[in-house]
């Protein structure tokens, strides 16, 4: 007797930009992708790619105006719509749109950062801005037809901060929601410095602060660059990531007496030389639904300094000063700069941490994330299949 073979699902993904450079939501999509293609017939509706993968197929979506950003959204919302009404078992979409029956959420609602914690005053300003936004009212509409309760629809988050954040704001979606964190590859061999240094070309000597952002403002580089300054000449920080805020920071860093100690690589095709490189990952997010970049560093060996889960949404897995230093104030420059200097300074301390994360990894996979997705499908698929 031998088992029935396993359905072939097709799945549609929607994601604007499907490259590794976009960010932390696009290498989750990007990754959960990777490990189900051979499993699934998997086609990806971007109107921005890089990524190339194979069994994969990809679908340009036009983009007519790339801004205003929430016209563009509704339009990517339309077109993704019409091109997936028909013809596919899942269609999951990792943007704000009101069609996919798997909604895959990275980042706070729109919802909770206009409106949540507001009350009396501020919170009739706050719905008079949103009343007045063509911008907010759009984002607001379509994320409350995304989180609409549907009995054939799953809602995902990446972490148990953010589940906790939408049930806040959305009740009735309760009886949607999983919780499938991000994973990591565990790369099979690991640069030394002296490699990854030379491929980068950056300098040989002296320790290396790593941080790794897009949008360098809410991922904490003010504080860092402040904490910088009081920490020995030969630490240098290496940033990652995109080009937007460059210009503006490589000039604070001129202003602070920073320049020749900070260097701005831009983004990264392949993180791995940076990771490899760097003695310490420095992450003093501001506001992070689950932070990538923390898991990925630990995957690559790096002791690492985080903001705590008020912050951060992975913090809330790591144990201080056992897996991580978590800072309680990532706006405080100089509990950003004792802890760095804690780990470049103590050996013993910066070992306790490699070897504690290493655990951590171990529980984080993309084949498990992937594994949990492929179950979701198939419960959605089974559940449809049953309804008269």
């Amino acid at each position: 007797m031998t088992d029935a073979p396993v359905k072939r699902l097709r799945i549609a993904v929607l994601n604007r930009v499907f490259a590794a450079t976009g960010g932390g939501a696009e290498r989750y999509s990007i990754a959960v992708v990777e490990q189900l293609a051979a499993r699934h017939e998997i086609h990806v509706f971007a109107q921005q790619t890089t990524h190339a993968w194979p069994g994969v197929t990809y679908h340009r979506v036009s983009m007519p105006l790339a801004k205003p950003r929430w016209l563009n959204q509704l339009w990517y919302a339309t077109a993704t719509w019409w091109k997936t009404r028909r013809g596919f078992d899942i269609v999951h979409s990792h943007e704000n749109t009101w069609h996919g029956n798997v909604q895959t959420l990275h980042v706070k609602t729109v919802r909770r950062s206009v409106l949540g914690g507001r009350s009396g005053l501020q919170w009739l300003a706050a719905r008079l801005k949103v009343a007045f936004s063509p911008r907010l009212g759009a984002y607001l509409l379509l994320e409350r037809a995304r989180l609409r309760l549907r009995p054939d629809r799953a809602v995902v988050v990446v972490s148990q901060t953010l589940l906790q954040e939408v049930q806040q704001e959305y009740p009735a979606t309760r009886s949607m929601l999983h919780v499938i964190t991000p994973g990591v590859d565990t790369p099979a061999r690991i640069a030394t410095k002296k490699e990854a240094r030379h491929a980068l070309s950056t300098g040989a000597e002296g320790q290396i602060v790593l941080f790794v952002a897009n949008d360098y403002r809410r991922k904490g580089l003010d504080a860092l660059l402040q904490a910088m300054t009081g920490l020995p000449t030969a630490v240098r920080l290496l940033v990652a990531g995109s080009c937007a805020q460059m210009g503006t920071y490589r000039d604070l860093a001129r202003a602070m007496g920073l320049g020749d100690r900070v260097e701005f690589l831009g983004p990264q095709q392949d993180m791995q030389m940076a990771y490899a490189c760097a003695d310490v990952l420095a992450h003093p997010t501001l506001e992070d639904s689950f932070g990538m970049v923390v898991l990925e560093a630990m995957a690559y060996g790096l002791p690492v300094l985080v903001s705590g889960a008020r912050h951060c949404g992975f913090a809330a897995s790591l144990q201080d000063e056992k897996d991580a230093l978590l800072l309680v104030d990532p706006n405080n420059a100089e509990e950003v700069r004792t802890a760095l200097h804690r780990i470049l300074s103590d050996k013993a301390l910066a070992d306790a941490l490699i070897a504690n994360a290493a655990d951590v990894v171990r529980m984080h996979t993309w084949q498990h994330a992937a594994m949990a997705y492929d179950g979701l499908y198939r419960r959605l698929v089974s559940a449809e299949m049953g309804r008269p």
